[in-house]
């Protein structure tokens, strides 16, 4: 029974070695149940922490870049449990000397308040956690007035386009967006089905209410990404992880560069117009895109 027990131990140490990034911090990984309280990895912890690492990937040139010129400001929205903060503070930004900070933005005051206790007890000082609407968090003054990145992860229906929006009133650098479930604009598409653009054989793409909900998740993100271009953002696309892992698997990668701006505006303009969308325009087209 021991030789079993040593055997099992053993290979747990030999799956955290190949899993566990140099440096990751075990307690912190058993703190956001990404390990489970023996230190040990099973099938749904190993998924998480494969999804974690793997958007690391994604976001360390990002930080590299912004940390060549200063310190780095980064907020994240819709926080949650602020896992993705947490992460990104143990493997980057603990040794860093230079001033630089997250923020954690989100509206449930209890979830603020553990992240908040989680950082001090594992004495990450660099991390603050607000409990703010973004509305309010555009506007306060306890986040600084220049912000490098912006990161939105798995923040449902409008709350990743509240990020976008914080993001370009912050004229933030880089932003990082993984959309989650979304209502809106499927919801003005199965509006309108009956109206004269019913008469129009594209609205076949959403004439039933599946397609209708994954037509108008593909066309929220499509919007985000021609939004974003028409500020003059370089925007690309992935998957963040295999689709075995989660069908939430969009990733926005959104690059600020000055690009011109003319033509992803007359796109998005003829998308919503093309898809009778019109009344969208207010979330995804604002007076300054002109």
């Amino acid at each position: 029974m021991n030789s079993i027990k040593q055997e099992s131990a053993s290979n747990n140490q030999s799956q955290l070695k190949h899993e566990v990034r140099p440096g990751q911090s075990i307690e912190l990984l058993k703190e956001l149940h990404i390990l489970t309280r023996e230190g040990k990895l099973n099938q749904d912890s190993r998924r998480k922490l494969k999804q974690v690492n793997h958007l690391f990937q994604f976001i360390e040139p990002l930080l590299q870049a912004v940390q060549k010129e200063h310190g780095i400001q980064l907020v994240d929205h819709g926080a949650g449990k602020s896992y993705l903060g947490f992460i990104l503070y143990d493997l980057f930004f603990k040794t860093l000397t230079d001033g630089s900070h997250i923020f954690g933005i989100e509206t449930r005051e209890e979830l603020v308040k553990k992240s908040q206790e989680l950082a001090q007890r594992l004495a990450f000082p660099g991390m603050s956690f607000l409990n703010l609407s973004v509305a309010e968090s555009t506007e306060s003054p306890l986040l600084p007035a220049r912000v490098d990145i912006v990161t939105a992860l798995h923040a449902c229906n409008t709350a990743t386009d509240d990020a976008i929006q914080f993001g370009l009133k912050k004229q933030a650098r880089f932003m990082v967006l993984v959309p989650c479930c979304q209502a809106e604009v499927a919801s003005v598409l199965k509006k309108n089905k009956g109206k004269t653009l019913a008469k129009e054989a594209l609205t076949e793409i959403w004439r039933h209410p599946l397609h209708t909900r994954e037509f108008g998740s593909q066309i929220t993100n499509v919007l985000r990404c021609l939004q974003l271009e028409a500020h003059g953002y370089q925007v690309n696309v992935t998957e963040l992880v295999g689709w075995e892992h989660s069908m939430k698997n969009e990733l926005i990668i959104a690059t600020y560069q000055n690009l011109p701006r003319k033509r992803p505006i007359q796109r998005l303009q003829e998308v919503l117009q093309t898809l009778g969308l019109e009344e969208m325009q207010p979330r995804f087209f604002t007076p300054s895109d002109a």
